[in-house]
């Protein structure tokens, strides 16, 4: 019999033709309005959900379907999908956990070249007919705290240690068996020891502001922070005052806590490099990540593991 999928993310839709020739029947509903009309009309087809971490699925929602057998999230965040309720039902949840890592740890680099090289006041500068040659610190050398070392965290680290010959450290739950990078046991003790602060670690009530006042005073009026992962990850009113302080030297944010709401006073700062949560989006990602979503449902359907489960 053919799958119904209720499609809920709204960055993919290139490649989503991958699952309707693999012969699911797909529901696109983008924006909130049309979420809650296709749960309404089509409450009784549905067998599976596409979404994204912080689009997620909530308990009643989730009570709403009842055919609902598996919820694929796009990225490797899924903080906005209720767990429990999917696991009281038995229903299966995956992410798309390393999928885009290769695009989420580019952009990461190019956010951090801009923000130490100063690359959009140069360029704004020059167009506007100015010849500033601010002196702006080497990224070289430096040392690189990533806080949380997974897929992206290692693609991350990789590209600095081995591209800018960057001391690599970080900080996990438990250290990570066979890599060469330094651990420290938690997000203080790293922000002590770096120059640069890369956020990579997933959203959640576990994590969040992981980065908080403390551990920004400890990165220092020299420390940079770059988020690539979820804004509540940091606390933004912190961060904030940090930078309009000089107490850190400047910050680049991929997210924010009220998408796409970006805080004017994160704006009026000089010192901040800002883009709208796309690190991880690029056409090789978008075609990798529904690919992935493509295996699960197979996997899930012919009664195999799922290659990529969350633990509920």
């Amino acid at each position: 019999m053919r799958k119904t999928v209720l499609v809920l993310v709204e960055t993919v839709d290139d490649y989503l033709p991958m699952l309707e020739q693999a012969g699911y029947r797909l529901i696109r509903a983008p924006s909130p309005q049309l979420r809650a009309q296709a749960i309404q009309r089509h409450a009784d087809d549905i067998d599976a959900v596409l979404t994204r971490g912080p689009l997620g699925l909530t308990a009643s929602e989730i009570d709403a379907l009842p055919k609902l057998q598996i919820i694929c999230v796009i990225g490797a965040g899924y903080e906005q999908v209720d767990l429990a309720a999917a696991a009281a039902r038995g229903i299966t949840v995956t992410n798309g956990a390393g999928a885009n890592a290769d695009a989420v740890a580019d952009h990461t680099l190019a956010l951090l070249l801009a923000l130490l090289r100063d690359i959009p006041r140069a360029d704004a500068s020059t167009r506007r007919g100015e010849w500033n040659r601010v002196i702006s610190p080497s990224v070289s050398g430096k040392r690189l705290g990533i806080l949380g070392l997974g897929a992206v965290g290692l693609a991350i680290a990789k590209r600095a240690h081995l591209g800018f010959d960057m001391p690599v450290s970080y900080h996990s739950r438990t250290p990570r068996q066979g890599t060469p990078y330094t651990w420290y046991d938690s997000p203080l003790r790293l922000a002590e020891a770096v120059d640069i602060l890369v956020v990579a670690t997933p959203g959640g009530a576990s994590t969040r502001h992981l980065v908080d006042a403390q551990v920004l005073a400890a990165l220092g009026a020299e420390g940079y922070l770059v988020n690539i992962a979820r804004a509540s990850v940091v606390d933004t009113q912190a961060l904030v005052a940090a930078l309009g302080d000089g107490q850190l030297a400047g910050a680049a944010l991929d997210v924010f806590d009220d998408e796409p709401a970006v805080p004017d006073a994160l704006k009026a700062l000089g010192n901040t490099v800002l883009t709208p949560h796309v690190a991880g989006q690029s056409p090789a990602a978008a075609r990798d990540t529904v690919a992935l979503v493509l295996r699960n449902l197979q996997a899930f359907f012919a009664g195999e593991a799922v290659l990529t489960p969350v633990r509920q």
